[in-house]
């Protein structure tokens, strides 16, 4: 499983995908943290807090992402490869697990750089380190947390097409609706006592959670239970090849 791992990692880093990713997302939010006139703009805003990224990233990687995982499995179908894949002495399980820890690790290449936005507010704050440095960590474990979980919808979106675009498409799709889907669906109170059940199947709720810098271990349980799930999908459509 190492092997494939370091394979899909090779992969992304010897193409210009993973630098892309990674570019991309400390560009954009650079962007519009520091650059454009804007209500995220921190200099502008007059605080020395990081709620602006906290507040961007979660769309910019509803983007970034799912171009990370949209080849896993669609081009290897696509070229024929997943054949000899399956051949190798490794269970579904672990080629599944290898190709999305690839992802998650490329996720966290994406936010160590932005450790950069930490410091620079740590310096700028008046007296200098006067920050909510918990709701700091808690949001960046979010971030994290919701990267993870968009990776493991975008494996298994990959993993029931034979075309990346196609696989793109349905990985925004989905991640879009399980992030603020159900927060729109509670927008309209049309359930009752059920609205608060509601909101809570979305990710953004757990996310804001966390972001709180309270890290409660039903949001834990919800991302960790939320990656299993769409594991497991991706499991059943590659032995539906099986059937």
């Amino acid at each position: 499983m190492l092997t494939l791992l370091r394979k899909e990692l090779h992969s992304f880093l010897s193409s210009l995908i993973g630098y892309v990713v990674i570019v991309v997302f400390l560009i954009v939010n650079g962007l519009f943290l520091w650059v454009f006139p804007l209500d995220f703009n921190i200099l502008d805003y007059g605080y020395a807090n990081l709620d602006g990224l906290f507040m961007l990233a979660p769309f910019v990687f509803l983007f970034l992402i799912p171009a990370i995982t949209m080849r896993s499995f669609a081009d290897e179908k696509k070229s024929g490869t997943i054949e000899i894949l399956l051949t190798k002495p490794l269970s579904d399980f672990q080629i599944i697990f290898a190709k999305y820890l690839a992802s998650v690790v490329l996720i966290i290449f994406s936010l160590i750089p932005t450790l950069i936005y930490y410091i620079t507010i740590y310096r700028l704050g008046l007296p200098p380190g006067n920050l909510d440095i918990g709701g700091i960590m808690g949001s960046y474990i979010g971030l994290f947390f919701l990267g993870t979980a968009f990776a493991a919808v975008g494996i298994f979106a990959s993993s029931v097409s034979s075309n990346a675009i196609v696989s793109f498409v349905i990985t925004v799709f989905m991640c879009g609706f399980l992030y603020v889907g159900f927060e729109f669906i509670y927008s309209f109170a049309l359930f009752g006592k059920v609205d608060l059940l509601i909101q809570a199947l979305g990710i953004n709720a757990h996310y804001t959670s966390m972001s709180r810098g309270v890290i409660d271990t039903r949001d834990v349980l919800y991302f960790l239970s939320f990656i299993a799930f769409f594991v497991m999908l991706t499991r059943i459509s590659m032995q539906s090849r099986k059937w």
